[in-house]
């Protein structure tokens, strides 16, 4: 019925998460509210472990992308789960290390990482640096020789693949910021570098393809280009990788009709593809490792708001408006993301309603979805938008400035804070 296992109705006709009535987590802790449930979490989490013990003989590791939504709680959670975590930021470093996370379980990605940036990385010993560029390269050197440190490293490739996503979130092909192509030389450039750089160990490869990808096939095809690399490399330069970073994007349910694969199907496929195209070329199998980010936390977490003026224009649409907006959620401002929406008091009821859910800022774009179908709604109900884990918390502005809402995290009926709610103060304690 719903796009996550973790959500339900309960007797009273009330939309439920994690076995939380949302209706009532509204009335206690206010809206806009995140809420999340830990036990879908922990599932997803699971089934990444399980999946690379099975198909890839536990050779490997999942790193839960911390972009898709960090803090203290979510990193004590997924590194209690037996996965690694990429970051992206100092300030990613920083909040993982806070929640005392071992810096070597930490892999640090970005196109344009920082000299700070990447002196933090090192002085705080983080596990793998994914170097994006040569500038990067001779830089990171200068900081870990001055730190009288050696950079562990893998080298991001571009695998020249388009997975069939929005523009935006498409990363593998040669047009994109991020890594070194294939096709110009650049890559093999970057291999001879790095292998000739004072103060890095070069330890393998990285490869992203995009992210919300529902075919395995671009996967697949992503292992064994990287098998190609890998051999061409050991043929060229006499080095053979260890390492092979996969990436990840995989894609989850916003709406009822999306089919993602199973996670274990993903694996299975590309553990056997990658297997193959070793063997194959006579290739040792590198350790892998993968980047579950919004597939471990978008579909097990949800956003609540209360409705204040409906505004029916006839014959046009109506719309429908929250205390929340792109403020919370800027995904359909930027993506034009799809979402299901439910009236969270009447979740057991036919939705015989079209609406526009517009939010608060004043932007003629803040909106949340267009013509979406809905039970029927007026002031003052709690309205829920579905599958808002990953990219809405870690994407929020203090635009007009308005509060960011707080994170709550549900387990077995129970609720706690693990982002508290921003006050007015803190929006000023920065000004001067």
């Amino acid at each position: 019925m719903f796009v996550s296992d973790c959500l339900s109705v309960n007797e009273q006709g009330h939309l439920t998460i994690g076995g939380a009535d949302t209706v009532e987590l509204a009335a206690q802790f206010g809206t806009p509210c995140y809420v999340m449930d830990e036990a879908q979490i922990r599932q997803n989490c699971r089934a990444f472990v399980r999946s690379i013990q099975e198909h890839y003989d536990g050779n490997g590791v999942a790193n839960y992308a911390s972009k898709a939504f960090c803090c203290k709680e979510m990193c004590r959670i997924v590194t209690g789960e037996g996965l690694g975590l990429d970051v992206v930021s100092g300030g990613e470093i920083y909040t993982a290390l806070s929640a005392g996370v071992d810096p070597a379980k930490l892999n640090f990605h970005g196109n344009n990482k920082t000299p700070d940036e990447l002196k933090y990385a090192v002085e705080s010993g983080v596990g793998r640096i994914i170097v994006d560029n040569l500038y990067e390269l001779e830089t990171l050197s200068r900081i870990a020789s001055a730190c009288g440190k050696t950079a562990d490293v893998l080298l991001r490739i571009k695998p020249g693949i388009d997975a069939h996503t929005h523009d935006f979130i498409r990363t593998g092909q040669i047009d994109s910021k991020f890594g070194l192509a294939i096709e110009t030389g650049e890559a093999l450039e970057g291999v001879k570098a790095a292998l000739n750089t004072e103060s890095i160990c070069l330890k393998g490869y990285h490869c992203h393809i995009g992210s919300q990808i529902f075919d395995v096939d671009p996967f697949e095809h992503a292992a064994q280009v990287m098998a190609d690399f890998i051999a061409q490399m050991k043929a060229e330069t006499g080095y053979e990788a260890e390492e092979l970073g996969l990436g990840g994007g995989f894609g989850i349910k916003y709406r009822s009709h999306d089919d993602p694969p199973a996670y274990e199907d993903y694996m299975a496929r590309v553990a056997a593809a990658l297997k193959e195209a070793c063997a194959a070329r006579q290739l040792a199998l590198p350790f892998i490792s993968i980047e579950p980010g919004r597939s471990i936390i978008g579909s097990a977490g949800l956003t609540l708001y209360t409705v204040g003026a409906v505004k029916t224009i006839p014959g046009v649409r109506t719309y429908v408006s929250i205390d929340g907006g792109m403020g919370d959620n800027p995904r359909y401002i930027l993506y034009q993301a799809e979402y299901e929406i439910v009236n969270a008091a009447r979740a057991g009821e036919p939705k015989t309603q079209t609406i526009t859910l517009a939010g608060r800022c004043c932007e003629s774009g803040d909106l949340i979805q267009e013509n979406a179908p809905i039970q029927p709604v007026e002031a003052g109900d709690i309205v829920a938008v579905l599958s808002t884990g990953a990219y809405n918390y870690s994407m929020a502005s203090n635009y007009n400035r308005i509060p960011r809402p707080p994170v709550v995290l549900v387990n077995d009926g129970q609720a706690r804070v693990i982002v508290r709610r921003e006050t007015y103060e803190d929006l000023t304690k920065n000004d001067i």
